[in-house]
């Protein structure tokens, strides 16, 4: 037995599973950088610590070894504060990408559902508008709360990016102090 299936429907399964190739190669994408990141970071951090060791027994006297241990330490903290950066832009940049395929998404689904209450309602009976009011209600109070935590996820960013500024300031101002 053979049954057509309606065009909305295979037209729906056929962005979907575009859009959950688009979030697989963004999320491969992001992998692949932040791998990068930390092979970069390994080799750089290696490097360092090899010039680290041979200037610190190259040290003539406790003075000059505390003076290196210092500048030593200032630099990897900065280090440190750009590693950090980096994988918060990453992470930004990754969040940016997928809120956007989830928007997308959520639109997307957010018309349909509208479309199908309005196909129901037309064929309902008489009477039976409160209850497709009450749908149309709850998907309005959906979308605010979606609404709600992307502002609340938008913030949470914005605190971070914040944080960070701040300790690389403060770092930076303990530098000049030195």
């Amino acid at each position: 037995m053979l049954f057509n299936v309606p065009e909305d429907v295979t037209s729906q399964a056929k962005a979907s599973f575009e859009q959950a190739l688009r979030f697989t190669e963004t999320a491969a994408e992001a992998t692949e950088k932040l791998f990068e990141l930390n092979v970069r970071t390994a080799k750089a951090a290696s490097a360092d610590v090899v010039s680290q060791i041979k200037a610190l027994t190259a040290a003539k006297d406790v003075q000059e070894l505390a003076s290196l241990q210092t500048s030593f330490a200032q630099a990897n903290a900065e280090k440190a504060f750009g590693y950090a950066r980096a994988v918060y832009g990453w992470a930004t940049e990754a969040q940016g990408e997928v809120s956007k395929l989830v928007e997308t998404q959520v639109a997307e689904i957010n018309k349909n559902v509208v479309e199908a209450i309005d196909r129901a309602a037309k064929s309902a009976p008489t009477g039976s508008e409160f209850a497709f009011a009450a749908l149309k209600s709850a998907m309005t109070t959906a979308n605010q709360a979606y609404d709600v935590l992307s502002k609340a996820g938008k913030q949470v960013a914005a605190y971070t990016e914040n944080t960070l500024t701040t300790a690389e300031a403060t770092t930076g101002s303990r530098k000049r102090a030195a």
